[in-house]
């Protein structure tokens, strides 16, 4: 690692896993080592998961076998941060519906609740978490309780989940399910709440973190609400285009092809007359077109892009629709 590396700006990484480490059960290339050389250079490791289907435990020995450095202290989950949230508003011992898996019930049992799986046993609250076994029965159990009036928790809200065939619907797909059926909404735990990120800090002792995800509406979002640098990978869900197009609550500080990247030195923008360079790639904005000097396959041309169109829009509160006009040097 050398100064100049973008790595060597921050003492820790709190990092992702779906889409950023892996997709599905494979490792995305250069994840694994990138993860490795983190102990070398002296920068933590941490990651951050809205996955509730499994435990800290098992997420670290998963990420062990693929290779990466992982203890079980080193992974904060969504789970972790409902069950916290619950306990904080229960008496202990409260009866607790669990729509998820058995790693939710643990962490559920871990803060004191008692987890519960019908509306039969009468529970004061629903959690509902990813669990790619749930099924319509599961759902309309939930929906019954929480219809009922009971406290509602979602672990998180992610719309989708990247898997080695594809993109996969998430957990925000079944908690919309419910909301549908009962017209109302959830507490969320995880990503992109703050606390999430600023436990997982706090675990580290660190001061100076970046998180790095692939999903702008959880790592990114999450991230910039946690007041931390934040940096997108092109490994996952989101893309140059939708990153481009983000609100401005969304947008990452950095954007990297991979975990690769962190070890490069992160390439300078400059404005001159309200043309923004990066390498040899510039960007400008008129009338709601960017015009781009520069390769659509090259990641500077992009990261100019994004400077300047951030720079025209920088109050965006939904996302926007720019126009791209590419002009090959």
């Amino acid at each position: 690692m050398t100064e100049a590396s973008l790595v060597s700006r921050f003492d820790a990484v709190l990092s992702d896993l779906d889409g950023v480490v892996y997709a599905g059960p494979h490792a995305i290339p250069g994840a694994v080592e990138s993860l490795q050389r983190l102990e070398s250079v002296g920068v933590r490791l941490g990651y951050v998961t809205n996955n509730a289907s499994r435990t800290p435990a098992q997420v670290a020995a998963h990420l062990r076998e693929l290779g990466a450095p992982a203890e079980d202290n080193q992974v904060v989950s969504s789970s972790q941060a409902a069950g916290d949230l619950l306990a904080g508003l229960l008496a202990p011992g409260s009866r607790v519906m669990i729509t998820g898996s058995p790693a939710l019930a643990h962490e559920i049992e871990l803060v004191g609740l008692t987890p519960v799986h019908s509306a039969k046993d009468n529970p004061v609250a629903v959690v509902q978490g990813f669990n790619p076994d749930i099924a319509w029965k599961d759902l309309a159990e939930a929906s019954y309780v929480v219809a009922a009036g009971a406290l509602w928790v979602a672990t998180n809200t992610d719309m989708s989940i990247p898997q080695a065939r594809g993109i996969a619907p998430g957990n925000g797909t079944l908690v919309a399910a419910v909301a549908s059926a009962t017209g109302k909404q959830p507490r969320v735990a995880g990503k992109p709440e703050a606390p999430l990120f600023h436990s997982a800090a706090r675990r580290l002792k660190s001061e100076r973190p970046i998180v790095v995800g692939d999903r702008l509406d959880t790592d990114i979002l999450g991230g910039n609400r946690a007041g931390f640098a934040t940096a997108a990978v092109l490994t996952g869900v989101d893309t140059p285009e939708s990153i481009l197009a983000a609100r401005s609550s969304e947008r990452p500080g950095y954007l990297l092809a991979d975990l690769t990247e962190l070890y490069e030195p992160y390439p300078e923008i400059v404005e001159e007359d309200s043309t923004f360079r990066c390498g040899k790639a510039t960007a400008e904005v008129q009338d709601g077109l960017i015009t781009v000097s520069g390769s659509e396959k090259d990641l500077d041309a992009w990261r100019a892009a994004c400077a300047a169109w951030w720079a025209a829009n920088p109050d965006a509160a939904e996302a926007t629709s720019p126009r791209l006009e590419w002009l090959e040097n």
